[in-house]
């Protein structure tokens, strides 16, 4: 993808099971009661950037398909719509459940195969407490920041969870 290229992040589970089809796709006007206009979906939005698939594994079973589809095709159509649209953006995804084969995957197997061309497994925070204080530090620096606060994490905080000191001093 281009430097620069758009980022497009969709929560899965965000949106409703009614409205995916629409909002990935996008759809022409008419296509439904209250389509007034043709609307650009995510996937056409995203052009050569990115589109990113957070929670996944929320996607209800009856919309993985269209999914999959668009993702082995590299096309789509708006929903309405009667020309294919060719989906250029990398696809990445995300998901919190387990993996194909897994007792709480949510994903068909297929879906899950085409999703799966590179896949980073993250393990839980309590398997990597040494990466607890690095984290600690970046969002109390960013939460500061944001707030136009000074915040001192105590010895306390990064060992035991102590409260944080909050201050505008």
């Amino acid at each position: 993808c281009p430097a620069g290229a758009p980022l497009v992040a969709v929560t899965c589970a965000a949106i409703p099971a009614t409205l995916f089809e629409s909002e990935l796709f996008g759809h022409e006007a008419g296509a439904f009661t209250g389509a007034a206009r043709s609307r650009v979906g995510l996937f056409e939005m995203a052009a050569e950037g990115t589109v990113f698939l957070d929670e996944v594994g929320e996607l209800p079973m009856e919309l993985q398909p269209k999914l999959l589809r668009a993702l082995e095709t590299r096309e789509f159509r708006r929903v309405g719509g009667s020309k294919n649209i060719p989906l250029r953006a990398r696809v990445v995804s995300a998901t919190n459940r387990g993996l194909h084969g897994q007792a709480d995957s949510t994903l068909r197997p297929d879906l899950h195969f085409r999703l799966a061309g590179f896949t980073i497994t993250m393990p839980a925070l309590r398997e990597r407490p040494r990466d607890i204080e690095l984290l600690a530090r970046h969002f109390a620096a960013a939460f500061a920041e944001r707030h136009g606060v000074t915040l001192n994490l105590g010895e306390d905080a990064l060992t035991k969870g102590a409260a944080v000191k909050i201050g505008t001093w």
